[in-house]
């Protein structure tokens, strides 16, 4: 490692400790409980309003679908396949149980988020929707400060999470292609899309984000299929490794529990966004009648991405039995690499699932950060600021995709960390509200219930 890298890894590390975790694990599973456990009791309903709810005449600029699929643009990302590749291979095979229970959990503080982006969101002006933690830490925590904080670390964080990892995750898959030509191609392609706004975001991410979905499952359900005998043992060690002390990690010795956790958590909130308060950017923009049917649309992003694709890419790679071993190269296989070689050595057009996902997922990521950042960068400078950004934005793709692994990753979480504290603080604090609009909501979903029993 370079001093650069080390540094960062020590900060990471130090972010990404034990007071973050212990937040994010003790204000989902205060709104878990303090919400009835509403991840469970309205899962498949959620799921059911995801993709057949209209409220075409409500309040927003983009249908409740095209937000979802926004969000899941920015979470279906590079994260379900080089972040669940990179956990596994730092963290063990138990990193994917420790993100398994964050993302139970994450489910109701993504839904606290958007029921809160929602409520507080507001118009600029332009007349379009403004929301997301920086608006719920001002207008219903009464804190400036944090709001701005927030704002700044996002704007940020959406220059390297939602962008320097992507680009060097592409560049990564592409083989023999200068990362430096993909760079530029990239910074191409994206700023076409993203001088349209989140109304050409939304219609890009609407079919882009399903049919790459789809892609990628069906790939990773014919890994599993080929090597079903392997899945049994493939569960047994991610369980085990998860509560044993002295697993090791890709042959890195002394790699255990802590570990195991720190990237099995972290990697959940990477891909899932539950607890960093990016997504409810994008459920501000939503046309809704109500904050509780947004809310419960957005939490059931948080299922489909890490209990579905991510869950996916980290059974491949365990059925494959690739896990520390070394590549061509004779370093350890780690990130994209290792997703790429676990899908190829179990049938050949594997690593094309692999190669062709990344870019798609990584592009589709790229324009669903790229609104966080800009309404970050919009809450703290206003409308005139958004262009510039634009650009930035852009530019900042070039370098992305020729740093290492190492350093963009780090800065990555480092990043992803300081923007989840003042986001978690400020859920905590705005629980009564959260609590007080579920129960409307349920009520609601009372009378329209009844209304249906009586009409059928």
């Amino acid at each position: 490692m370079t001093l650069v890298e080390t540094w960062l890894v020590k900060i990471e590390n130090w972010v990404w400790g034990a007071p973050l975790l212990f937040l994010l694990t003790a204000v989902g599973l205060y709104l878990t409980f303090a919400l009835k456990g509403i991840q469970f009791r309205y899962l498949f309903y959620s799921l059911k309003l995801a993709f057949t709810r209209h409220d075409d005449k409500a309040e927003g600029d983009i249908s409740q679908f095209q937000a979802l699929m926004t969000a899941l643009a920015g979470m279906i990302g590079i994260g379900s396949i080089t972040g669940v590749a990179t956990a596994v291979a730092m963290g063990g095979l138990g990193s994917i149980f420790w993100m398994w229970m964050a993302s139970l959990i994450g489910m109701a503080t993504k839904y606290a988020e958007a029921i809160l982006a929602v409520k507080y969101r507001t118009l600029d002006e332009k007349g379009e929707m403004c929301g997301g933690p920086m608006y719920y830490l001002e207008r219903g925590l009464k804190s400036k400060k944090m709001a701005v904080f927030f704002a700044l670390v996002g704007a940020i964080t959406a220059l390297g999470t939602g962008n320097m990892v992507q680009a060097n995750s592409i560049a990564g898959a592409m083989g023999d292609i200068p990362p430096l030509a993909i760079g530029i191609g990239l910074a191409l392609a994206t700023g076409l899309a993203l001088f349209g706004g989140i109304k050409s975001i939304g219609k890009v991410s609407s079919w882009l984000v399903p049919v790459m979905a789809i892609f990628y499952l069906s790939g990773g359900l014919v890994v599993l299929l080929l090597k079903f005998d392997s899945l049994p043992s493939a569960f047994y060690e991610i369980f085990r490794q998860a509560f044993n002390v002295k697993a090791a990690a890709g042959g890195v010795a002394g790699t255990g529990i802590m570990m195991a956790i720190q990237y099995g958590v972290s990697r959940s909130v990477f891909s899932s966004e539950a607890g960093l308060g990016s997504a409810p950017i994008a459920a501000a923009a939503a046309k809704t009648d109500v904050p509780g049917r947004q809310a419960l649309i957005s939490m059931s992003g948080v299922f489909i991405t890490s209990m579905i694709v991510c869950t996916i890419t980290g059974l491949a790679i365990a059925v494959s039995g690739l896990l520390g071993t070394p590549g061509a190269d004779g370093q350890l296989l780690n990130g994209s690499m290792l997703a790429l070689s676990a899908f190829q050595k179990v049938f050949p057009l594997g690593g094309w699932v692999v190669t062709i996902s990344i870019i798609l997922f990584g592009y589709s990521t790229i324009l669903g950060w790229a609104y966080y950042g800009e309404k970050c960068m919009e809450y703290m400078f206003g409308v005139r600021v958004v262009r510039w950004y634009r650009i930035l934005f852009t530019l900042v793709l070039i370098p992305g995709a020729v740093l290492s692994l190492q350093t963009v990753w780090s800065f990555a979480n480092i990043m992803n960390g300081l923007m989840a504290f003042p986001n978690l603080l400020g859920l905590f604090g705005l629980s009564a509200i959260v609590i007080s609009e579920t129960r409307s909501f349920e009520k609601l979903l009372r009378i329209e219930r009844n209304a249906e029993k009586e009409l059928a």
